[in-house]
């Protein structure tokens, strides 16, 4: 009878846990869909700005703005790292730090010193627990920041980088490909380059040649105002897409984790069924046996 108890003890707790899953998949989810909205909706705008300062540039004095330009005297650089407040979420956390660590020693082969900004409580304990210095942590922020918070941040950068404090400001996040898809990766925000878009080559070059822009004011007045919203919003995108990353993999962890104690309860069940009819057959001869002795 003990074992019986024991299996079936264990069967609900399995269940128990099969019912916190279920429900932490189903948050996920939902979280899942608004902030896969949210990064949908900004991205064709993040795209199109970088066009028209990529447009602008090629008209006017671009190189001579400060967040365009390369500081090749500096031996320091920023590396922002993007990781979560909380964990099952699978390899997500996993895969920023390793490659967040790939990138502070190869910039360390390179002769450039590092400044880490973390984002998440995650990125902080591990690169505390291992005693790597963190220029500043940014664990206060929600999990899905609003563009005011993250636009303060960016301003800093730009301060920063247009003071010759670092050589480049880069940001390490998970980037958002499709839900069954996201890679971490390593983005240069500073200086600015080139936005990659999914366009094709020849597309691009099309439609380049046939658009021929007026500018009124001159081009430098607009690189002025457009260079530093380029600079934010694609921030705010990278944060964007870090957000759907880790709700997508919170929610296919719940959903592996919720299926795995599934399997468990039936296997479960099955032991306890076997256990429960030796433990009755078991018996019954108990009773035979005393019957036998009576006659």
């Amino acid at each position: 009878m003990a074992k019986a108890r024991a299996i079936d003890t264990r069967r609900k707790t399995v269940t128990n846990i099969q019912k916190i899953t279920r429900t932490m998949q189903l948050i996920a989810t939902a979280r899942f869909q608004q902030s896969l909205a949210q990064a949908t909706a900004s991205k064709p705008y993040t795209e199109k700005i970088s066009e028209l300062v990529q447009d602008v540039s090629s008209a006017g004095t671009a190189d001579e703005h400060p967040l365009l330009q390369q500081h090749d005297a500096c031996r320091t650089r920023a590396l922002l790292l993007l990781t979560s407040n909380r964990g099952f979420c699978g390899g997500y956390n996993a895969n920023l730090l390793r490659i967040a660590s790939k990138t502070l020693s190869d910039n360390l082969v390179n002769g450039f010193d590092t400044d880490l900004y973390v984002v998440g409580k995650k990125g902080m304990k591990y690169f505390k627990f291992i005693g790597q210095d963190i220029e500043k942590a940014f664990t206060e922020l929600p999990d899905a920041p609003t563009f005011a918070q993250v636009q303060e941040i960016a301003d800093d950068f730009m301060a920063k980088f247009a003071s010759d404090t670092y050589n480049a400001v880069n940001v390490a996040y998970m980037r958002f490909l499709s839900t069954a898809r996201q890679e971490a990766e390593v983005a240069q925000l500073l200086p600015l380059q080139k936005q990659e878009s999914d366009a094709s080559e020849e597309e691009e070059s099309t439609t380049q040649a046939d658009v021929t822009y007026d500018y009124s004011p001159d081009p430098s007045v607009l690189l002025a105002e457009l260079l530093p919203v380029t600079v934010r919003i694609r921030l705010f995108q990278y944060f964007n897409d870090a957000v759907v990353s880790e709700n997508v993999a919170r929610m296919v962890a719940m959903k592996s984790a919720t299926d795995a104690a599934g399997d468990m309860k039936k296997m479960l069940t099955r032991e306890f069924n076997r256990a429960r009819q030796s433990q009755i057959t078991t018996e019954l001869l108990d009773i035979m046996g005393g019957v036998e002795a009576l006659k």
